[in-house]
Formats: C-alpha cells, structure tokens, sequence
C-alpha cells in the first residue's frame, strides 16, 4: 500500500508552526481524494486510520493529518484560549489542501469535532474545491469518575469491546495534551466551559451545495435530534451508521457515495 508522511508549514501570524499528514495512495493518481478531521477536539488521527478501507476497496486516495496542538503536530500548552478557534483549523486544512495540491478537487470527511469543524468550514468558507461531505457524529479526577466515564463511553461512543488500539491510542494523545480538549470544549462532555460552548452553525447549513452524508450510531452521544438539524437543513443529505460497530456496511455506503 502506497504511504506518504510529512510536515507541512503552517504559519500563523508571525509564527510559524508543523502540521504533520498522511497519505494513504497517490494524490495524482487522478482519483479525487478524501480527507480526514479527526475529532476530539484535541485527540489525534489515529483512530481514523480504519478509513484506509477506501483506498483499499475503492481506490480512493486518503489524508490524515493531526491537528494543531495534538499528535505529531506542533504542541502549544502556553496558548491563550483565545488562540484556539474554529477559524485557526480552518486556515490549517486550507493549508494543507493548498500545499497538497488537492485544493481544486476534494471530498471531507469529518467526525465528532471534525464534523463540526466540516459543517463550519463548508457553510463559511464555501471551498469551491470541495465535491462532497460526510459529517460522522461522535464522539474529572477521582477514579470513580473515570470508571463512571469509561461506562458511558463504552456504551455511547464505541460499543466494540475491548476498543479498537486506534482509538485508545488517539485517546492516549489526548490524556498526553490535553490543552486543545479542555480549552475548546472543558474538562468533560458533561462540564462543556470551553470556547465551543455557544458554538453552532446551524444558521448556515442551509448554504452548504455538496452532497453531504450524516452518520450516526443508534446509541451513540449524538442521536438523532442532535443530528437532525444536518439532515433537516442541509440540500443534499444521506444518512448512515458509524464505523466501528458496522464496519463493512459503513465503508461500502461511505465509497458508493464518494464515487456516485
């Protein structure tokens, strides 16, 4: 299988910070790419990396990237809260389409916060690159906390038992840094005091063209009332089910829509 790793520049202000990537296939291979956001915020891609399924069955070119502040990206522990915004990752995957050459003819694909950061970017930004969309829905001290938390995730955000290494590994990267998590979002789901706290874009997504795929699992966090604004407002709207806990079905309905 075809691989390509790398750091790109990506220049903010008068800093000027890493952006690390993945490749899985030939970006000129003529075939349009699809690219990858990760969730969290603030966990890496490595539990995305299931997605190299697409290439595999269907020969479509993928990208993963980490984000800043996460992974093999460039680390900020001592940035403000101010300096984390939805507008900074935005200006990161612009960078990245434009230094990868693939800013002219793209789909994305996002999941949790990378779906949000999907919607904003294509209701905002309206890329003119951009052919189609899939928003994947997601995903304190004491240790009685944490167990409580691992239960509910257990149920609500990966039903498969034990969790794939992908995604305890991202979770990992988080628990590591977890600047980007608790700045954007807080110290938890349930504790949500970060600068996403009165973030929507449900104003928007009646702008967003492409064909968009909504997917979300039956039990998961983001049921589907929480969904239903995508898939109620957005023009041209699918909807499916994740990736973990149906996976063949997932990334058979997933190629069929990125080649239609």
């Amino acid at each position: 299988m075809l691989e390509t790793t790398g750091t790109l520049d990506f220049q903010v202000g008068n800093e000027t910070y890493q952006t690390w990537y993945k490749v899985v296939g030939d970006l000129k291979s003529g075939i349009r790419p699809l690219v990858t956001l990760h969730g969290g915020p603030g966990m890496s891609h490595v539990y995305m990396i299931s997605h190299t399924e697409i290439y595999t069955t269907h020969g479509i070119p993928v990208v993963f990237y980490d984000q800043l502040g996460i992974g093999a990206s460039t680390h900020l522990p001592a940035k403000p809260a101010e300096f984390w915004t939805v507008a900074l990752f935005m200006d990161e995957l612009d960078n990245l389409l434009a230094k990868l050459g693939i800013a002219g003819d793209f789909d994305l694909l996002g999941h949790s916060w990378g779906g949000m950061l999907a919607a904003d970017y294509a209701s905002t930004r309206h890329p003119r690159g951009l052919r189609r969309l899939h928003e994947r829905e997601g995903t304190t001290a004491s240790q009685e906390y944490q167990d409580g938390l691992q239960v509910f995730y257990n149920k609500h955000t990966c039903q498969v038992i034990p969790w794939p290494e992908e995604l305890v590994a991202s979770f990992k990267t988080m628990e590591d840094d977890p600047t980007v998590y608790t700045t954007m979002l807080g110290t938890s789901e349930f504790n949500s005091t970060g600068t996403l706290k009165t973030w929507s874009t449900i104003d928007r997504l009646h702008t967003i063209t492409c064909p968009t795929l909504v997917a979300n699992g039956a039990e998961e966090g983001a049921q589907d009332f929480v969904v239903a604004p995508f898939i109620e407002r957005i023009p041209k709207v699918e909807s499916h089910c994740p990736f973990w806990e149906d996976k063949e079905y997932y990334f058979q309905t997933l190629g069929e829509f990125l080649l239609a």
